[in-house]
């Protein structure tokens, strides 16, 4: 039971040291006992750039003349060898059989022959044709440029006859809001 008691009783001071620590302010906001806050007029801002390099991919594209060999026929094809083919093939056919197999020779014949013929005008020598066609070609390469880049505002301020300095992220104007401590000294 003692030692309940006892938690109970730290409990309690704890949280009146702590709500002796802050104290209203006129406008009723909670702060930190001591400290007040105000403002300072801006005498001087001066912004802190940097130099920074940046790489940025840049494509360059462009056309370009591509060598194109087109092989073809040596000669003009024409249907000739076909059809004397066939009718060498049909005269021979003709030789063969008698009645109407005679017939079904002179046409296999024929056909055979015209086959023979179309066969013989694909194996002359193939002729190649050279010409150019322009092809899109691309690349991507990386450019490097310096850059100013605003870091912050070095920003003097004039307080209670007294000139200070500070580094801010944003410009504050012709004041700057201050945070005042008070603490007392020891041995006085």
């Amino acid at each position: 039971m003692v030692t309940v008691n006892r938690i109970f009783v730290i409990a309690l001071l704890v949280s009146f040291n702590l709500s002796a620590a802050y104290a209203k302010d006129h406008r009723g906001r909670s702060e930190q006992a001591g400290v007040h806050y105000t403002y300072a007029n801006v005498t001087d801002v001066q912004p802190i750039m940097r130099t920074v390099q940046v790489t940025t991919p840049r494509e360059t594209c462009w056309d370009e003349p591509v060598r194109q060999t087109v092989y073809g026929p040596g000669r003009h094809r024409s249907y000739t060898s076909t059809v004397v083919g066939g009718i060498i093939g049909g005269v021979v056919g003709n030789q063969f059989g008698s009645g109407s197999g005679q017939d079904a020779m002179t046409v296999a014949g024929a056909l055979l022959g015209a086959s023979i013929g179309r066969d013989a005008a694909y194996r002359h020598p193939v002729r190649a044709q050279t010409s150019y066609v322009n092809e899109r070609r691309c690349e991507v390469e990386e450019v490097t440029h310096e850059e100013q880049r605003l870091e912050g505002y070095r920003v003097y301020y004039k307080f209670q006859g007294r000139n200070y300095m500070t580094q801010t992220v944003n410009d504050p104007g012709k004041r700057i809001r201050l945070r005042v401590q008070v603490n007392p000294v020891a041995g006085y």
